[in-house]
């Protein structure tokens, strides 16, 4: 009789229905020395769990507390930095590059102008074939015609 109720229990435990009492009848009965045959598989199994019941964890676990950080002492640090760059812009000389001869300096602007030109015709190139596109897509206008004549002589059923 006792092996039969063991063998439900045991039922229920594999399917997760047992209760607290019923599981400590099945530690109970599994940490015995004589077990039923075909129930000998279980024991190792319950024995771990006697066995872990027990156990401890002894090392200590060092609770710190996050440091927090200040942001304050970043916009310190900001304004210092652009004091002193202010500081050493004021007492740079303002040499901008400037020529003294207007002909020389006329010919430094043609001479950019004409790079600056040169570079915006190679990408104008490039992107010619949007013409193309655009091309296409307007004769797409024409199937709305004929989709807006279908319309007409077939009125579409709602």
């Amino acid at each position: 009789m006792v092996l039969n109720n063991i063998e439900k229990l045991l039922e229920k435990y594999e399917n997760g229905e047992t209760t607290l009492k019923e599981e400590q009848q099945l530690k109970n009965y599994f940490s015995q020395e004589t077990v039923a045959p075909h129930l000998e598989m279980y024991k190792p199994m319950f024995a771990y769990f006697s066995v872990n019941q027990q156990e401890q964890f002894t090392k200590d676990v060092p609770l710190k507390t996050r440091r927090i950080f200040d942001y304050k002492w970043i916009s310190v640090a900001a304004v210092a930095v652009l004091m002193i760059g202010f500081y050493f812009k004021s007492n740079t000389k303002n040499d901008l590059g400037t020529y003294q001869d207007p002909q020389m300096a006329y010919n430094e602007v043609v001479k950019s102008l004409a790079m600056i030109s040169n570079q915006f015709n190679k990408g104008v190139s490039t992107v010619g074939y949007l013409d193309e596109m655009n091309k296409g897509t307007a004769t797409l206008g024409y199937l709305n015609t004929i989709e807006n004549t279908r319309n007409i002589i077939f009125k579409p059923v709602k």
